[in-house]
């Protein structure tokens, strides 16, 4: 089992930068794929932002490119999110998950393992 504990959530206001770590646990963090996705109340889970598991491929909702970035340090067995430039719209709870496929994918059922979540709020 692959455990993830996401941090770094919290209150900003519109404009501003938040850091969100999702720390794992597993000896084979380093094979998987991770994303992040996001999620509102009366909506699905969104699809946020992927890196495959060495890092060198990295993709983008169209709704947070240019402003996100998502990168991984395999040696601490972490994934970040750096979250630029917020928007009210980017408020939801945010959770990292892992996928065995050797490619980033977007859909939720292909992702074998979820962390809690950590909210972000981002006021007007």
């Amino acid at each position: 089992q692959v455990q993830l504990v996401e941090s770094g959530g919290g209150l900003v206001q519109a404009g501003g930068s938040l850091r969100l770590s999702c720390a794992a646990s597993g000896r084979t963090f380093s094979s998987y794929t991770m994303g992040w996705f996001r999620q509102v109340p009366g909506k699905e889970r969104e699809f946020v932002a992927v890196i495959n598991w060495s890092g060198g491929s990295t993709n983008y909702a169209d709704s947070v490119k240019g402003r996100f970035t998502i990168s991984r340090d395999n040696a601490k067995d972490t994934v970040y999110l750096q979250m630029n430039s917020l928007k009210p719209e980017d408020t939801a709870v945010y959770y990292c998950a892992a996928s065995p496929l050797p490619y980033g994918v977007r859909t939720v059922r292909l992702y074998d393992y979820w962390g809690q979540g950590t909210q972000v709020t981002v006021s007007s």
